[in-house]
């Protein structure tokens, strides 16, 4: 693999603790601002939302920008927002900062599969992309359980000091190792935005906020869901979210591999038994053991679902994938601002804190559906279409504004 996906895997790493580390502390945070437990899950809609508007957003206005300029900017804005997240005097100032924040997320994600995929082979670009979002899944079992456990000892605010630290890191690592290249020329906005009439793309956009909100219905409020009903201790957190980093690590590393070779089957058998996982964990809750298998499950099924969806968006938009690789991520994070409201939503209405699980089960088998609607859908329709090898390797090199 090129040296180049080490810099987009340690930008990667740092965006990946920022998202993931806030579900260990929110019992602190809502303590300190004086906020609920659902009022203070607003922090990971919040930072959601900012990526579902960032994403197309900053991959647009940063269309006359060369790729490695703008990936650098990206993190230099990541750095922004969680510094003032570790300041903030307010929680209205702590949501602001997690909004700045994400808005480098998903156009950094967005860009940086595409710069991935064209690195490689035709039959590998699942595998890069994989690779690029290795350093997401390491920061859940590095990054991530790092951050609870010096949010519990030293306190919250010296996370984000930490994780924008980290983002330095990911700035420097970007300017030394990411190849400098002038501004390619070719595509528009215009024929970026042609993607989106692609119903397939459309489609799989939808499974990906379907399918992902799933996992985050649950992840969202794990610390509450496992010291209040698996009777964990708050320390014990930390290591859960280890689990739940190893799944995904672990899932990412099933999806790169197999997304190259049977990437619906392998979205039919990630999202039926996402939704089983779930399902169960409404119940497995109640018991350590269980409780722990099943975060480790969620975290695999659930990102196991990443590479091929990322892939098959690649290859439906072929012709102009840098926007819809982009809003795509932004996708992802829909579906965890929706599933995070959702799951507040069901918390606050008293039905306890495992009933985000259902909520995330049922989505996971809607994700299911539209997977088995749209490869009815690609048996109609002419190869080309359906991301021919052709059709994709063209896409490959079709240059850019990035």
């Amino acid at each position: 693999m090129p040296l180049a996906l080490l810099a987009l895997a340690v930008g990667a790493f740092g965006i990946g603790t920022t998202e993931f580390v806030v579900m260990g502390l929110l019992p602190g945070i809502a303590a300190e601002y004086g906020v609920s437990i659902p009022t203070a899950g607003l922090l990971v809609t919040g930072y959601a939302l900012g990526v579902v508007v960032g994403a197309p957003l900053l991959t647009v206005l940063g269309g006359r920008v060369s790729r490695k300029r703008m990936l650098m900017l990206l993190m230099g804005l990541f750095v922004v927002g969680n510094v003032l997240s570790a300041v903030a005097p307010s929680f209205g100032l702590m949501l602001t900062g997690r909004v700045v924040a994400s808005l480098a997320h998903g156009s950094f994600f967005g860009i940086g599969s595409v710069v991935a995929a064209e690195l490689v082979a035709p039959d590998k670009k699942a595998g890069a992309i994989a690779t690029m979002f290795t350093g997401l899944t390491v920061a859940n079992i590095v990054g991530v359980p790092l951050g609870t456990f010096i949010g519990q000892a030293v306190g919250w605010r010296a996370t984000f000091a930490v994780v924008a630290a980290l983002g330095v890191v990911g700035l420097l690592g970007i300017a030394r190792l990411v190849p400098a290249a002038p501004r390619p020329e070719g595509a528009r906005l215009r024929g970026e935005l042609k993607a989106f009439r692609n119903p397939q793309v459309l489609l799989a956009m939808a499974m990906t906020v379907l399918g992902f909100g799933g996992v985050f219905a649950a992840i969202t409020y794990i610390a509450p869901m496992m010291t209040e009903v698996a009777g964990y201790s708050e320390g014990a957190v930390t290591w859960l979210l280890v689990l739940f980093g190893t799944g995904m690590f672990l899932g990412n590393l099933l999806g790169g591999r197999y997304a190259d070779r049977a990437l619906m089957p392998l979205l039919y058998v990630t999202l039926g038994g996402l939704a089983i996982v779930l399902a169960l964990f409404t119940v497995a809750a109640h018991d350590k053991v269980l409780s722990a298998i099943s975060v480790l499950l969620v975290g695999a099924l659930g990102f196991a679902t990443v590479p091929p969806l990322q892939k098959r968006v690649l290859d439906q938009a072929h012709g102009a994938p840098t926007l819809a690789s982009a809003v795509n991520i932004g996708a992802f994070n829909l579906g965890n601002a929706l599933a995070a409201w959702l799951g507040g939503t069901v918390i606050a209405a008293g039905f306890g804190y495992t009933a985000p699980n259902w909520v995330g089960a049922i989505l996971a088998a809607a994700a299911l559906g539209l997977a088995l609607w749209s490869a009815a859908l690609e048996r109609r329709t002419p190869a080309v279409e359906a991301g021919a090898p052709e059709a994709v390797d063209s896409g490959a090199r079709v240059p850019v504004h990035h």
